[in-house]
């Protein structure tokens, strides 16, 4: 049991010595010998607990979105509205680590298979959500529309992200708030 113990211990310093390093020097200086100095820990140590560093970082990533997640424990409770509030919250209150997503997904997942097969499972379970949600705001729809449209929405979404990213003075969650349904447009 101390063992279990001591090796949860290890992988809660190495993925607070991740969350600094994001934040400290963003995805470029990112690496093995960064964080294991952080976290005190030989690469051994690390890799008994991480294949890579990526999955250290997508792990920090989860977390941080585990965070702000309005329904974490599933029970299908959560609305479009929670869902793009939680969405935009990621991207504005966790620039960093918002921004370190992105770059994994974009640059290594199309090189590394397992960080594409990570990334699309992420994307797959925000969608079957906001359908879900969906289906409860309109329960006339099916729900292949209703997936149809959550796929839409997470594109918006990420689409809005991105420009939250490199833009700050964006506000993300007034245009986000327009790709709700009976969302007014105003002008043309």
């Amino acid at each position: 049991m101390a063992r279990y113990r001591v090796g949860l211990e290890t992988r809660e310093r190495i993925l607070a010595a991740t969350r600094r390093v994001v934040n400290e020097v963003g995805i470029e200086g990112v690496t093995l010998k960064a964080i294991t100095d952080q976290a005190s820990v030989g690469a051994g140590s690390f890799y008994n607990l991480f294949r890579s560093k990526e999955d250290a970082v997508l792990e920090v990533v989860r977390q941080a979105i585990e965070s702000v997640d309005p329904d974490p424990e599933g029970a299908g409770t959560d609305s479009l509205d929670d869902l793009v509030d939680a969405f935009v919250t990621f991207f504005t209150d966790s620039r960093p680590i918002a921004r370190i997503y992105l770059q994994l997904a974009l640059a290594r997942g199309l090189t590394d298979r397992h960080v594409a097969e990570r990334v699309n499972r992420s994307h797959r379970r925000r969608v079957e959500r906001f359908a879900d949600a969906w289906i409860r705001h309109d329960p006339t729809i099916d729900a292949t529309e209703a997936e149809v449209r959550a796929e839409l929405l997470v594109g918006g979404l990420m689409g809005l992200g991105l420009n939250a990213l490199v833009d700050t003075s964006f506000d993300m969650r007034a245009h986000a708030q327009r790709l709700l349904p009976g969302a007014r447009v105003v002008g043309g």
